[in-house]
């Protein structure tokens, strides 16, 4: 027998295949969308889908579910209506436009008209309450990622979070808890780790082939957009963006277009810099490498890093300089990329007996003859997120869409993806505490296990932020 709940949910999807009319009509009349527009995937199979914040990243995600016929995108979600700002000045973002897209995709699928089957929402509690919505994507500023979280696993939905997975290590910790006591599957966005050449070197790691790992260096580009600098001058909030909600948890600040959209990620209440935002990737992988995927350092020390003056609105490291020792003895040390250098890589693994660099375009190695190495059977092989691709190809365009399968595999399995909660959690704690030990310019002390810093009480009231009234966890 069907729960009401259940019977609402298969009602809600077929309602999904009523939205097309006439081409030429001035309204859409509801029609039958055909069986073949999904595949094989019948209608009440179907995974329904909201996607809660409509910024840059989001034209990178929401096509990546699109592309899947056992998907349905049912909602999209964001303060902000419609304006620009974003990352280019070409970029017109917002709910309206996510709305508009995700209903032209369906529309252009079948090839019959109007498709109108995806609502807008300003609220993310709106989009958790449908019962029709299995899995929520949440693409926003950082300061958000934990509140969602948590509210989406007690709504009972699964989720595809955009790393860095959490703003603080209080939040990640809630967010494995919630996650796991509800029983839900999370993904963290850290799509490296669906890359067959990050997933290549990190086995020829594993299994020695440069010898017992001593070091891992990672690297971070300098920050990609320019803050108005101390006297900066508060603006008037846009029509149609619903800014106290976009700040949230955040403390209550003066709007200035800098803050919002893109660049919130250079502002500490909101984001942890380049640190949190492309070391999520790089010491994602130097993990993955490392075999430290559910632990952590034992200590953290600052290395010179730079910040903005006083009174900038950026608060953010301008140039990153940090190193982490593990219990093994392993260092993982980190800097941002000097202006020119011709030496880039993601992360470099060295040992005794050769090194290893991830790049975007391929593996190098020392010595050359590493790079064609083969994993033995009863050798040491990481997760795949695609099978069907090697450990050798070099395009990067399909990472996203294999990562976002990836999740949509799990939410069918059950079983945890590529980047579960705890990992993505282990990863973001280095940044964060890398950034605690470069704003404090001194070394602290981390006990990985009980997840505590050690004999520094202002370091460790740093791993939490209080939360503005009404929000709370």
């Amino acid at each position: 027998m069907r729960t009401g709940d259940s019977m609402n949910r298969c009602r809600s999807r077929r309602r999904f295949l009523k939205t097309l009319g006439s081409a030429g009509a001035a309204i859409a009349v509801p029609t039958i969308v055909p069986s073949s527009l999904f595949g094989a995937s019948a209608p009440t199979n179907r995974i329904g889908i909201g996607v809660i914040g409509n910024g840059n990243q989001s034209t990178i995600d929401i096509p990546a579910f699109l592309h899947n016929d056992d998907v349905q995108v049912l909602a999209v979600c964001d303060v902000n209506t419609a304006s620009g700002g974003y990352r280019t000045p070409q970029q017109f973002l917002g709910r309206k436009p996510a709305q508009e897209q995700v209903n032209k995709h369906y529309a252009e699928k079948t090839g019959r008209g109007r498709y109108q089957g995806c609502d807008a929402y300003r609220d993310f509690r709106e989009v958790l309450g449908r019962s029709d919505i299995d899995a929520v994507a949440i693409i926003v500023p950082d300061h958000w990622h934990a509140l969602m979280t948590v509210a989406a696993a007690k709504a009972g939905k699964d989720i595809y979070c955009e790393k860095p997975l959490s703003l603080t290590v209080a939040d990640g910790q809630a967010m494995v808890r919630a996650v796991r006591q509800h029983g839900r599957i999370l993904q963290t966005g850290s799509h490296w780790r669906s890359y067959p050449l990050a997933r290549r070197a990190c086995e020829l790691v594993r299994n020695g082939r440069i010898g017992k790992l001593q070091r891992i260096l990672t690297s971070l580009p300098p920050n990609n957009a320019v803050s108005p600098g101390v006297g900066w001058q508060p603006m008037s909030v846009p029509e149609g963006f619903d800014y106290d909600l976009w700040l949230g948890p955040a403390p209550k600040a003066e709007y200035h277009q800098d803050r919002c959209f893109y660049r919130f990620r250079f502002i500490l209440d909101y984001s942890g810099g380049q640190v949190t935002n492309f070391g999520a990737h790089r010491n994602d992988i130097a993990q993955w490498g490392h075999g430290t995927d559910l632990t952590g350092p034992v200590e953290v020390e600052d290395l010179g890093g730079e910040f903005p003056p006083k009174g900038d609105l950026f608060t953010t490291a301008l140039k990153a300089a940090f190193r982490c020792r593990f219990a093994d003895g392993v260092e993982l040390v980190c800097r941002t990329e000097e202006p020119g250098s011709d030496a880039r890589f993601e992360t470099r693994f060295e040992g005794p007996e050769g090194w290893i660099e991830f790049t975007r375009s391929g593996l190098r190695t020392h010595p050359e003859s590493l790079a064609g190495s083969q994993i033995g059977p009863d050798e040491i092989h990481l997760p795949v997120s695609n099978p069907q691709r090697s450990g050798n190809e070099k395009g990067t365009s399909y990472l996203i869409p294999d990562h976002v399968r990836n999740f949509l595999d799990a939410v069918r399995s059950r079983e945890d993806p590529i980047q579960p909660v705890e990992v993505g959690h282990r990863t973001a704690t280095i940044c964060h505490l890398s950034n605690i030990a470069m704003l404090l310019k001194r070394k602290i002390r981390w006990d990985p296990d009980q997840e505590q810093i050690l004999g520094d009480d202002e370091a460790a009231a740093m791993l939490r932020r209080p939360y503005r009234s009404p929000w709370h966890l």
